[in-house]
């Protein structure tokens, strides 16, 4: 359930109002009402708002077994200590496409009086989020939609493997805010590539990401993190099950192929966490970084 400060953030999807607590629900002056589910988040999604895909139970399962066996610790660790260096104790901190919250997490642990917000459209993943955290809460939303928060309310916006909304994470953003984004390389996963039937990085996918975010933001740096992870087959079935690959194998098939590989599992974990800065007096076009 949002605290009274981050309810502050939040506005009425359908319409500019503050959202305030009443009977179990937020509600606007228009009379909007949105309810806080049982398991603590609040769903803003409404009609044809509503996402088109998101997390299933199973990937939502799988995804949470694999973070709480510890195999992505050590990104969570960096982006925890970037986010000391990019935002203040008290920070606001905006998580879009959170997920179970498990990043959220690791930055509000950082950050001893900041409060975070995970967007996602799973419910699975929101009912998790809920709970990350005591600072943190949950909503329910589509991010590649206008976000029902109020402009310039976030010291820190977080993308994590998640849908880049440049005009929304610039417009979120206060005038020294940071957007701090994880992307995969090439090399990530690069075991699972070939048998298990994970798709390939493209390699061009840092290049994108500039791109996509340059008319709103300017990169000040990139940091990359790579380790090799050694996996037990059912935590190596669960890392490919908790991704989008997960809707094109049969999960029976995913056990065998993964079989074949042996035990431990050698799989490769490489990122690259870039952070960015908005730029200020309007977007740049065609900009390259």
């Amino acid at each position: 359930m949002p605290s009274d400060r981050l309810l502050s953030v939040l506005t009425c999807p359908l319409c500019p109002a503050a959202l305030r607590r009443t009977d179990g629900a937020l509600r606007c002056a228009g009379r909007h009402t949105f309810d806080i589910a049982r398991h603590g988040y609040v769903s803003l999604l409404t009609g044809h708002r509503r996402a088109p895909s998101a997390d299933s139970p199973d990937m939502v399962r799988s995804r949470a077994a694999f973070l709480g066996a510890g195999h992505y610790d050590p990104l969570a660790r960096a982006l925890a200590e970037l986010a000391t260096e990019l935002a203040p104790p008290d920070a606001t901190v905006l998580d879009a496409g959170a997920g179970t919250g498990h990043y959220l997490a690791a930055v509000l642990d950082a950050l001893p009086d900041a409060l975070g917000l995970g967007l996602d459209s799973s419910v699975p993943a929101l009912r998790a989020a809920a709970r990350a955290h005591p600072r943190a809460a949950a909503a329910g939303w589509d991010v590649w939609q206008p976000w029902p928060v109020r402009t310039g309310c976030a010291d820190l916006v977080l993308n994590v493997f998640a849908p880049r909304n440049g005009p929304e994470f610039h417009r979120v953003l206060g005038p020294d805010g940071a957007l701090l984004v994880v992307t995969p390389t090439a090399r990530h996963l690069r075991e699972l590539r070939a048998s298990p039937g994970l798709p390939a990085v493209d390699p061009l996918k840092e290049d994108r990401l500039r791109r996509t975010l340059g008319a709103h933001f300017r990169r000040e740096r990139a940091e990359p993190l790579e380790y090799a992870m050694s996996l037990t087959a059912a935590e190596a079935t669960a890392l490919v099950a908790m991704s989008p690959a997960a809707r094109h194998i049969d999960a029976a098939e995913l056990r065998g192929r993964i079989g074949q590989m042996g035990s431990p599992v050698r799989v490769t974990a490489s990122f690259v966490a870039s952070v960015y800065r908005p730029r200020r007096g309007g977007p740049v076009l065609d900009a390259a970084s």
